[in-house]
């Protein structure tokens, strides 16, 4: 048996109305996908559980078969683990984003939560600026991809309360800062960084470029390290990961699986959309289950690009899932996954805890449930709705 998992990230959305009403599943050229719908099984997943954060952590550790409510610890741990960096018991891990803040009439907003889409060799340089200046035994900064980095505080607090920055975006940030016990220190933090920055040669240069700047830190989602039963104790399968995304590589890494490097993969757009689809061919030759992430859509949302969405929807469709489709004749009793973690709506620019559309399709066998296409309404017309965790079991199922 093959298992693969070909994961959208923040795919599925809500009517809207620029495309008269329909979602961004419903308007894209989804081919590949609609073929999977007619012949195999649709309906909703609940990934996130009740009463947990829509986040990226709590669903795709749902769809990668683990119920969150009881391992979940924070993202940052994960994506911590995918960077190699060690944490203790007693250690908590941040995702620090670069950002860029505007200030306006006295007051500081949230102008972009990934500074421009600055790139690595630029957020590096910030990053060793923030380890030189306020690193110590205490607070450690490490650099990961792009905007996306982490913050270590050994023997450090985690009962404050965080917000992400792409929840916040055009709104003022005071009602969103850390608050409660250990909040002044990552507030000095900051704040500190703020002051490091604002003459920093790389924001000269992205100034000289008329690129956004990155002109302060944002410190959220922090955790102690988790404890996951590896993923071949729980379905007996061999697995890979494939994601441009830490925090997905982290949940890998946790649950036993190898992490697969895939050339050119962003997280944005202009990801390297087939080069994973290969990979993930590759690595089914000598693993019984790939986890394939793509993070665009998701970004897309989050900046309120309807165009960028649809086109992420698209070339995830072309590109990954029919590619995969191509190459799977090759193995025998394939049982293929396909869904998003969780909705982003463009309109909101962030993630809601509704139940996400899925297709489990198993290549040269017809058991459709009624649906025509993938897409919201089609999978809630099929009656068909289950937890995230029970996506694999029924994926492994005899």
């Amino acid at each position: 048996m093959k298992v693969i998992i070909l994961l959208g990230d923040g795919m599925s959305d809500e009517p809207n109305a620029e495309l008269g009403g329909k979602t961004p599943l419903q308007v894209a050229k989804t081919p590949n996908m609609d073929k999977m719908a007619r012949a195999g099984q649709v309906g909703l997943a609940q990934t996130v559980p009740e009463g947990m954060p829509p986040g990226s952590d709590v669903a795709n550790l749902s769809v990668f078969g683990y119920d969150p409510r009881s391992c979940y610890t924070g993202r940052s741990p994960l994506e911590a683990i995918s960077m190699g960096v060690p944490l203790g018991p007693d250690d908590v891990a941040f995702r620090l984003n670069l950002v860029t803040l505007r200030p306006h009439g006295g007051r500081l907003y949230m102008e972009d939560f990934s500074a421009g889409h600055i790139g690595s060799d630029e957020s590096h340089q910030l990053i060793a600026t923030l380890q030189a200046e306020l690193g110590d035994s205490r607070f450690e900064f490490h650099p990961g991809v792009g905007y996306r980095h982490l913050m270590v505080w050994r023997g450090g607090q985690d009962a404050m309360d965080t917000t992400a920055p792409h929840d916040i975006t055009g709104k003022q940030i005071v009602d969103y800062l850390p608050k409660g016990e250990g909040a002044d220190a990552l507030i000095y933090l900051m704040t500190s960084a703020q002051m490091l920055f604002k003459n920093h040669p790389v924001n000269r240069q992205r100034n000289d470029r008329e690129q956004l700047e990155a002109n302060s830190i944002w410190l959220w989602g922090q955790g102690r390290v988790p404890r996951l039963v590896p993923h071949v104790e729980k379905f007996g399968l061999s697995g890979a990961v494939i994601s441009a995304v830490d925090l997905i590589r982290g949940i890998g890494r946790c649950a036993g699986l190898d992490v697969i490097n895939v050339p050119g993969a962003t997280g944005y757009i202009d990801t390297n959309y087939r080069g994973k689809a290969e990979a993930a061919l590759a690595a089914l030759a000598d693993h019984d289950f790939v986890y394939v992430h793509v993070e665009a859509p998701d970004e897309a949302s989050h900046g309120g690009n309807l165009q960028h969405k649809l086109q992420a929807i698209e070339d995830f469709d072309r590109l990954v899932v029919g590619t995969v489709l191509e190459g799977l004749d090759r193995f025998d009793d394939v049982r293929v996954l396909c869904c998003p973690d969780h909705p982003t709506p463009v309109r909101l620019m962030t993630h809601t805890s509704d139940p996400v559309p899925f297709i489990i399709y198993r290549p040269g066998r017809q058991a459709g449930n009624g649906a025509t296409a993938y897409d919201e309404s089609a999978a809630k017309g099929t009656g068909l709705v289950l937890e995230g965790k029970q996506l694999m079991e029924r994926l492994t199922a005899a």
